[in-house]
């Protein structure tokens, strides 16, 4: 395991004691609203500290981007850590056992260590830019599926921005119509790196964060899929609005997007 990766494999762990121990002692749990339908609990902070902490500790010269704490300038630019260290925060605060921590790398603006973590299945999904993508050291690949019927889809409601549910409703239906079924599990992270577990076929949403899906990319590109924005095109991180699976079922999906796409989602 490359170096780094095996930090950010520890960061992710000792966030993951942090959720899991919240997890069973509900009543601890503080969450308050820091934006529409956008909440944060003191697990977020606290698990966001111990990765932070983990990463400093060996690498004090890197820099940090992270959803709670912001920007971390670091002495060597070069090196960035994204960081959501509760992905599917909802889900905790509701007593639902499906959430991830989340860390990626880049080198020079290229993600290159990606860990997503799920503390209570205890599945570690690793990827080394270049070496595949793993869950809990053994290799796993993108689904086979050759066209979109019969293909198991995941997605998440744009509940941030509710004023794209129209476009997004006529999306969803046209997906529906021609897949067997849909998901909405509220974790991002657990998501893509389903995806790259041919756990589900594949996965679109509007308007997410880069901390969101750093990780989740990578994992899913080095096990085959790959990912653009509503058109295709490469301006997912800028625009928020994602696209990935096997290349098949990616551009049936895009032509079931684009048939439905207004301008304001056209980026």
């Amino acid at each position: 395991m490359h170096p780094m990766l095996n930090i950010a494999v520890r960061a992710a762990r000792n966030a993951g004691q942090v959720v899991v121990k919240a997890f069973s002692q509900p009543e601890n749990i503080e969450a308050i609203q820091k934006g529409s339908n956008d909440f944060v609990t003191n697990v977020d902070r606290e698990a966001e500290a111990a990765i932070i902490h983990t990463i400093k500790k060996s690498y004090p010269e890197h820099s940090i981007i992270a959803e709670e704490s912001g920007e971390i300038a670091g002495t060597n630019p070069d090196y960035q850590w994204i960081i959501d260290p509760l992905d599917g925060t909802t889900n905790l605060v509701k007593g639902i056992p499906h959430f991830a921590v989340s860390i990626a790398l880049r080198v020079k603006g290229k993600t290159e260590q990606a860990v997503v973590y799920d503390p209570i299945r205890d599945e570690l999904f690793t990827s080394t830019r270049g070496n595949g993508a793993q869950l809990n050291g053994y290799r796993i690949r993108v689904g086979k599926a050759r066209e979109m019927a019969g293909t198991v889809l995941a997605t998440g409601f744009p509940y941030k921005q509710k004023h794209h549910i129209a476009p997004y409703l006529k999306m969803f239906q046209s997906m529906f119509i021609e897949c067997a079924d849909i998901r909405r599990s509220g974790s991002v992270a657990l998501d893509l790196a389903y995806v790259a577990a041919g756990r589900i076929d594949g996965f679109w949403e509007i308007g997410l964060k880069p901390w969101e899906t750093a990780a989740g990319e990578l994992l899913a590109k080095e096990a085959g899929a790959i990912m653009t924005d509503f058109v295709g095109g490469h301006n997912y991180e800028n625009s928020g609005n994602t696209v990935v699976a096997n290349p098949r079922v990616l551009k049936e999906m895009l032509a079931k997007i684009r048939d439905e796409l207004p301008e304001s989602l056209a980026k």
